[in-house]
């Protein structure tokens, strides 16, 4: 499984977690979040160690749909069984315990992120202090759904080139109307194209150039099955096994997401503090939509720290 690990290891300073979204990697200091993670940031590698791990599935050094089956020496392809956020919280304690990392002070993710972010809690709830999910729901809503569908048959019909489209479908709902009229309106590029569509095809093509289409397919379809309540009773249910342990659940909203939105966001906290866990809600607005939890680095800084206080407690 690969990963990358910053500052200090489990016996010299408490330990975050970090869970890439959608098409991300186990790079969050040096890429996805490198603003947030580093000496004096607001996570801070001089007091904490911070680990990131490419998903299950995934297709940056863990085991996904490009590894090869050994069974047939070739690639698993379509042939890679189906996951869910769960397994890929499953499979990060399985890397914690060969780390020799016992408990985590805090986990953090967005999106996809904060869906496993959310599993990996509710798999060891006494080993976990404190939860921050952004622009994730406990579970995926009938619209995300629907615009999963539309992307998963393009991905099934018509592969690299179905892919190439439905990254540019994802991206409409990855950002917000206001994002876009103000970055494009009705520009136009020297070649006569409107600007949001050059930007749209150029996105496309970034994506084709370093994923797969059967990647995306794994991971698109383990985010649809997102669901902390299956099996454990309901959502409700589900978040009372954080109770005991006092783990601190903070679900962070984005006002202008369409994607998961703060409705969603702030439906999670409630039934976490129905259930009796320590539940409390962030909201901040943006007008980069769900993506604010990528670019929006002041706000970042400033959510991220004070959460990273509270889980570390009084110096």
């Amino acid at each position: 499984m690969a990963h990358r690990h910053d500052g200090p290891g489990p016996d010299a300073a408490p330990q975050v977690v970090l869970v890439h979204a959608l098409t991300g990697s186990a790079d969050a200091a040096g890429d996805w979040w490198a603003p947030v993670v580093g000496p004096g940031k607001a996570l801070d590698t001089g007091r904490v160690g911070v680990l990131c791990a490419n998903l299950l599935g995934g297709r940056y050094g863990t085991t996904g749909p490009t590894s090869r089956d050994p069974a047939t020496g070739r690639a698993y392809g379509r042939a890679f069984p189906a996951i869910t956020p769960r397994d890929m919280a499953r499979a990060q304690w399985l890397l914690l315990d060969a780390l020799g990392i016992e408990r985590v002070a805090m986990l953090a993710g967005g999106s996809l992120g904060g869906m496993v972010a959310q599993e990996i809690a509710l798999e060891r709830p006494v080993a976990v202090g404190s939860l921050l999910s952004i622009a994730a729901p406990a579970a995926v809503g009938a619209l995300a759904l629907a615009w999963d569908h539309i992307q998963l048959e393009l991905v099934d019909r018509f592969g690299e080139e179905g892919m190439d489209i439905a990254r540019r479908l994802a991206l409409t709902t990855y950002r917000s109307e206001a994002d876009f009229d103000g970055r494009f309106g009705r520009g136009r590029e020297d070649d006569g194209r409107l600007s949001i569509v050059s930007y749209l095809v150029h996105q496309g093509q970034k994506l084709v150039d370093r994923f797969d289409p059967d990647t995306y397919r794994t991971l698109v379809t383990a985010m649809d099955a997102h669901d902390v309540g299956r099996d454990r009773g309901g959502i409700e249910e589900a978040f009372r096994a954080l109770a005991p342990s006092g783990a601190v659940v903070t679900g962070v909203g984005i006002a202008g997401d369409i994607l998961y939105g703060p409705g969603q966001v702030r439906a999670l906290v409630d039934a976490a503090a129905r259930a009796g866990a320590d539940a409390r809600y962030v909201e901040f607005a943006s007008d980069k939509g769900h993506d604010a939890f990528l670019a929006e680095w002041a706000v970042m800084d400033r959510i991220l720290r004070a959460a990273l206080e509270e889980a570390l407690g009084p110096r």
